[in-house]
């Protein structure tokens, strides 16, 4: 899973992960049209193209597993916050990158705001404005940027965007609109080493290191 995971956007997404994986290495149970034969780096470069496939063939609903995600989160935060906090983390340095920035900081998260939030205060020790936390459901990132942008608080001000999914990026670069963003693929995040190198290769795309994340919130 762990070298599947910067295929995954939302998280329902591992619970398709998973059950893929499970019918690749069990024929038995197998009850979608491209589990055989498939390997993982045929699932790392085709997921777009599979997901709504495997979707299909197992009749789900993305909006009832987005639910059922979010609701055994809930469970499990309600009934033992402690576990919750522990079975998550953050990559070292960003807890005090955030506590200590000068910066004006937005979190545009595909999580629900209300898990964000409780990571933040809980286990990075940082309290964003509800306002400044954009999670699953307030639309996607590209959308969102263009909200931000549009705000009387940031005129005149240098707008930057951190992301570790390559294809997010190449979405806002799809934008004129969104030409004035500066634009960071955290090389520390979920991504591979060829979205990597094709990163490098596009001038609006700076790689940005964990070491120095810190001081672009300066």
């Amino acid at each position: 899973m762990h070298i599947l995971r910067p295929v995954v956007e939302t998280g329902y997404e591992n619970l398709l992960l998973v059950r893929l994986l499970l019918e690749i290495r069990m024929p038995s149970i197998r009850k979608s049209s491209v589990s055989e034969g498939l390997t993982v780096e045929g699932i790392l470069e085709n997921w777009s193209k599979i997901k709504p496939v495997i979707m299909e063939d197992w009749s789900e609903n993305r909006d009832a597993l987005v639910d059922l995600f979010g609701k055994v989160r809930d469970e499990w935060m309600d009934k033992d916050l402690t576990t919750w906090i522990g079975a998550n983390r953050f990559y070292p340095g960003i807890p005090d990158a955030l506590k200590f920035a000068s910066s004006r900081i937005y979190i545009v998260t595909t999580k629900q705001s209300r898990f964000a939030d409780a990571l933040l205060r809980e286990l990075a020790g940082v309290t964003i404005p509800p306002d400044r936390i954009y999670g699953l459901g307030t639309g996607p990132k590209v959308e969102v940027l263009k909200q931000l942008q549009k705000k009387p608080e940031l005129q005149g001000m240098t707008l930057h965007f951190v992301e570790d999914r390559l294809a997010t990026l190449k979405n806002v670069i799809k934008e004129p609109e969104l030409d004035g963003w500066n634009l960071y693929l955290g090389d520390w995040g979920y991504n591979t080493q060829k979205e990597r190198e094709e990163a490098a290769s596009i001038p609006r795309i700076q790689l940005l290191q964990l070491s120095d994340f810190s001081r672009k919130l300066k």
